[in-house]
């Protein structure tokens, strides 16, 4: 835990120091623009900064697009360093290396766990899932104890359960996917005392996403099942 930490915080200082740098130039085209040395030196911080992304733990066991992307821009820079020894401009590992590093910044965090609930309330409680899995998590479970609680302990009459997936994978089995993630849910709460006809299930597959993707994208905010009562 203590080494996590610090290279968490190594990372983010390694990030801001360069910035200065990184912010000098905007673009590909401007990247080839420059003259040799400074390019090095550009692509070299690009390199450094994605390298320090794809040590960091935080990063690596997180289930979102940066590490992707950084380990993306660490490989493309590295060729285009590569090349620039040699006193040579690679146009195409050049707009690679720039193209992941900019999106491994614009990547999204990890979602922010769904409190625990406490009180009865109609708002939907989130629980998250593995990319193609419809098992329910150690930290769903404890979300979902909570949730049973408050639906036992407030006297609401229903319960909605709404299954969602990400973009990946085609229309079809993502339907299918979203209504198995909604029947793992209810059969869970049920173990937990809610009664079963209480509650409703539905699955939408990719639609009405958290966070908006191209289609393809594992997206975690996505695969999810969202629970009201009612």
């Amino acid at each position: 835990m203590r080494l996590d930490i610090r290279f968490s915080a190594v990372t983010m200082a390694l990030t801001v120091s360069l910035w200065p740098a990184l912010a000098a130039a905007q673009s590909s085209d401007e990247l080839m623009g420059l003259g040799v040395d400074a390019l090095r030196g550009e692509i070299g911080n690009r390199y450094d900064a994605a390298l320090a992304l794809t040590r960091d733990a935080a990063i690596i066991s997180a289930d979102n697009p940066r590490y992707l992307w950084a380990s993306q821009a660490k490989a493309q820079c590295g060729i285009a360093l590569g090349f620039l020894k040699s006193g040579t401009k690679d146009p195409v590992s050049i707009g690679k290396c720039d193209d992941a590093f900019n999106r491994m910044q614009l990547a999204p965090p990890p979602p922010v766990p769904p409190p625990v609930v406490s009180t009865c309330n109609r708002t939907p409680y989130i629980v998250f899932f593995d990319w193609n899995s419809a098992e329910v998590s150690g930290e769903a479970a404890t979300t979902l104890d909570a949730t049973a609680e408050m639906l036992r302990g407030c006297g609401y009459p229903g319960v909605k359960l709404d299954g969602y997936t990400d973009r990946s994978g085609s229309d079809s089995y993502n339907q299918g996917l979203s209504l198995r993630r909604s029947a793992t849910i209810r059969n869970f709460l049920i173990s937990r005392g809610v009664p079963d006809a209480s509650i409703a299930t539905e699955g939408f597959g990719e639609t009405n996403m958290r966070v908006p993707t191209e289609d393809g994208v594992r997206e975690l905010q996505n695969r999810r099942v969202e629970i009201t009562a009612k």
